[in-house]
């Protein structure tokens, strides 16, 4: 990065999340006169309203589901209860120990400017921010995603809730319409129904989970409806919503019968969308509605201009997002330019049971006419299921004929724990045979991993 005193910074982040920040402090260290711009709260999606929030209620609500089932076990637990404000403020503490929410001073401890406001490029080279113009020799367009309100009749005169804003409810509703069965509608249907809201989930595709494998979507539909009560409503489009007294009611259509429910509150989970809203005309970056356009170094069609996390519309995560950060960081500093390695980049679903993959899934081989062989492990043949008494679950690892791990998806509790042998192997080429050749203690969820490699060495 070439250093260049006719600009107020060498860079500008534009962005706190994930994708923003660890470019910026890695900037400053090394030595470069750094800003960062924060629209909404610094820290960005993850530590705020997603991830970290998130998963700190869906612990509670693993710990007080997994006591009210154990009567089986010879616990009393008929006198369990929850009080929901003492939940909440949980969820604020974990948010506050992780430090990377509403972390604007950490920046400004590390020398970054951090100015709150929205940013507009004037020019290729200058933005302005609260009326102020901010120059700099480089940019890295870091701002992410929100959720996107479908086009349903009614959907806009309503209140309704996304999975950022249902996190602040003060209690959950007595009944939920959930709309988009993707990974954020099942997690928040999970929750919701596990402190004892009526939910119904409705998705269009023939299955929740569309985008994992098969057997994913109707593993956890089964968990869904037998554990928790849940309507799950399949090959079904919400065509209109209205308000009735109170509540609202949702007309849909299934199998081309209309269906009208009422329920007191709508979750809008029907994906997102990149936020390109910041005059990047005017600096000649070339971007569509789906995302900024980027080279495999993560530069826009302005050289000077990078990009990185969820504004590039690929279907992210967090993880992506600091790896791409870190990516940027390294191209702009030197002048050997690196790639985004996303090889064996896992993702995790944190509904009980986990559903964790890796790699390529089936349909993915499919679509690229590749040669595989599979074998799926349920959890049930497992010591560890009995000790559990958990049996909804599997293993399921793909190879090529020469039995090279291809990829993988668990269903099971820990998933996301698990994943990661199946990502070592996905990532340094190995064979199903080692996986099946290396030791796993008993009475663990990870046999099944062995089990599942081992039907695959014997083909």
């Amino acid at each position: 990065m070439a250093t260049s005193h006719t600009f107020d910074y060498d860079l500008i982040v534009i962005g706190s999340g994930a994708g923003g920040s660890a470019a910026a402090t890695i900037a400053a260290r090394a030595g470069k006169r750094v800003a960062i711009i924060e629209s909404d709260t610094f820290g960005g999606d993850s530590p705020n309203w997603s991830d970290v929030p998130t998963k700190a209620l869906m612990h509670v609500a693993r710990v007080y589901d997994e006591a009210r089932h154990a009567s089986r076990f010879g616990l009393r637990t008929s006198t369990l209860g929850y009080n929901y404000p003492s939940i909440r403020a949980w969820k604020e503490l974990a948010v506050k120990r992780t430090g990377a929410g509403g972390n604007r001073r950490f920046y400004e401890n590390h020398g970054i400017s951090a100015f709150h406001g929205a940013a507009h490029f004037l020019s290729p080279h200058e933005i302005s921010v609260n009326r102020r113009h901010l120059s700099a020799a480089h940019f890295l367009i870091a701002t992410g995603s929100s959720w996107i309100t479908p086009k349903i009749q009614g959907l806009t005169d309503i209140p309704f809730f996304t999975p950022r804003t249902i996190l602040e409810a003060i209690r959950p509703p007595k009944s939920l319409f959930i709309i988009g069965g993707g990974s954020h509608g099942v997690e928040m249907a999970e929750l919701m129904a596990t402190f004892g809201t009526k939910v119904y989930i409705a998705e269009q595709a023939s299955r929740i989970l569309p985008k994992q494998d098969e057997e994913v979507g109707h593993t956890l539909e089964k968990v869904l409806s037998e554990r928790k009560g849940v309507t799950v409503l399949t090959h079904s489009r919400v065509l209109s919503v209205s308000k009735e007294g109170l509540g609202k009611r949702v007309l849909i259509t299934r199998a081309g019968v209309e269906k009208h429910i009422k329920v007191d509150e709508i979750l809008v989970a029907a994906g997102r969308a990149p936020n390109v809203d910041l005059g990047l005309e005017n600096a000649s970056v070339r971007y569509t509605a789906k995302g900024i356009e980027v080279n495999d170094h993560l530069q826009t069609s302005t050289k000077h201009i990078f990009a990185a996390g969820d504004v590039l519309g690929r279907l992210s995560n967090t993880h992506s997002a600091l790896l791409e950060s870190r990516v940027a960081a390294h191209n702009l500093l030197q002048k050997s330019k690196i790639t985004p390695d996303y090889t064996a980049t896992p993702g995790v679903i944190f509904t009980m049971p986990e559903i964790a993959h890796v790699g390529l899934s089936e349909d993915d081989c499919h679509k690229r006419d590749l040669a595989i062989n599979k074998a799926v492990a349920p959890l049930n043949i497992i010591a560890r299921s009995n000790t559990a008494d958990f049996r909804d679950g599997f293993v399921k690892i793909i190879t090529d004929k020469k039995g090279v791990v291809l990829g993988g998806t668990i269903v099971a509790p820990h998933a996301g724990e698990l994943i990661h042998e199946i990502g070592l192997a996905v990532k340094h080429g190995l064979t199903a045979q080692a996986i099946a050749d290396t030791p796993h203690a008993f009475l663990t969820w990870g046999e099944a991993v062995r089990v599942a490699a081992a039907k695959l060495s014997s083909k």
